[in-house]
Parts: C-alpha cells; sequence; structure tokens
C-alpha cells in the first residue's frame, strides 16, 4: 500500500473520520504528524499545501487535501487506485 502521511491534531472530528475512512479501505499504517505538538510542523504543512487547517492527508507524495477531500475521492473511485502500489 501507499504510504500515508497526515498531518492533525488531537481533537479534530475531521482528522478521526479520515483516518477511519483509511482504515476501511485497507490503510493499515498512517504516519501522523500532530501539529498541536509542534509548531514548527504546522508552518511547514501550510508551506507544502498552502491550507491552515487539518487535517492534510498525503498520500504517497499527492496531497489529497482534507476530509472532504478524501471523502469525495473515494465516492468518485479514485481512492482505491492512489492507495495502490505503482
Amino acid at each position: 500500500m501507499t504510504p500515508v502521511k497526515m498531518y492533525t491534531t488531537l481533537v479534530c472530528p475531521y482528522c478521526q473520520q479520515a483516518k477511519a475512512l483509511l482504515k476501511q479501505r485497507g490503510v493499515t499504517e498512517i504516519e501522523e504528524v500532530r501539529v498541536d505538538l509542534d509548531p514548527q510542523q504546522r508552518l511547514q504543512m501550510m508551506e507544502l499545501t498552502g491550507r491552515r487547517t487539518v487535517p492534510q492527508i498525503f498520500i504517497g507524495a499527492t496531497h489529497v487535501g482534507g476530509c472532504d477531500d478524501l471523502v469525495a475521492l473515494d465516492r468518485r473511485g479514485a481512492l482505491m487506485p492512489l492507495l495502490q502500489p505503482s
């Protein structure tokens, strides 16, 4: 499976929803970067994505976006192909 990296905070319900969807799709490991514990990580996330909100999800080198973007990707049938190693 393609590696998944997610910028999160502890109390974010959208982060929890995104993690649950990824697990339903077979993702067993998510590299979680807690921006609430390390402000430098939030700055790095903002530089990479241009966004301030969490979650920010990367599948491999592809920036998927936030939870709503992940759900939309899944509904279009494009999430599973992205998760498969190339």
